[in-house]
């Protein structure tokens, strides 16, 4: 949190200081910023996108600075811990259904088009359809950043479990292998969360006109 404080507050004072072209460290987060905003928030959410913009972003970041930050040596894997998962999908579980207009609690407890006898039914399912998408939320940046570690952690234990130096050299080397490949992951990651957010508050914001 105080990384992302002292890097958006020196990009942020440079768009108050009037700057013509982003420079430094606000030309590498600009970028990453419109994408979120053009390619994540427009496309799910539509006209009503800037109301939920700050905490898309904020979601994205925080995920995508935490993953990579559990990657350094020493570092607490933080996105790696189901709790810290559990209260984002949380955050966006909240922000959906406090959002959500006639429409989107329409087709929940009154989902047009489907004969009576078989209502319950659906309703029973978009009911449990309210809190797997959490669920699944919470799961899948945990067991992601998870996986990647528990396999590092694997490789290199072998070589003291074998007392081998060969396989020592061979697991550190795959073990950077993986490293990378989790950098890729975190990015991912960040990006998963932030897109299934986005649709869920989309989903709830959209007033069923078209």
């Amino acid at each position: 949190v105080i990384v992302l404080i002292l890097i958006f507050s020196s990009v942020a004072k440079s768009y108050k200081n009037g700057v013509a072209a982003p420079k430094g460290i606000q030309s590498f987060f600009e970028p990453i910023i419109v994408f979120v905003r053009d390619d994540i928030a427009k496309v799910n959410i539509g006209r009503k996108y800037e109301k939920f913009l700050p905490y898309l972003l904020t979601l994205f970041f925080f995920i995508l600075f935490n993953n990579l930050l559990g990657l350094t040596p020493g570092s607490a894997n933080l996105s790696g811990n189901i709790a810290v998962t559990m209260t984002l999908a949380l955050f966006t579980f909240f922000i959906t259904n406090f959002s959500g207009r006639k429409a989107y609690w329409m087709h929940i407890l009154w989902t047009p088009g489907v004969p009576l006898p078989i209502r319950p039914v659906i309703l029973l399912v978009e009911i449990i359809g309210i809190f797997t998408k959490p669920i699944s939320l919470t799961l899948r940046l945990f067991a992601s950043i998870t996986a990647g570690h528990i396999v590092v952690l694997s490789i290199i234990g072998l070589g003291f479990i074998l007392q081998n130096t060969a396989v020592g050299v061979v697991g550190t080397l795959f073990s950077v292998v993986i490293t990378l490949i989790e950098i890729v992951v975190a990015l991912i990651q960040a990006y998963v969360f932030t897109l299934f957010s986005s649709m869920y508050i989309g989903q709830a914001v959209d007033d069923g006109h078209h």
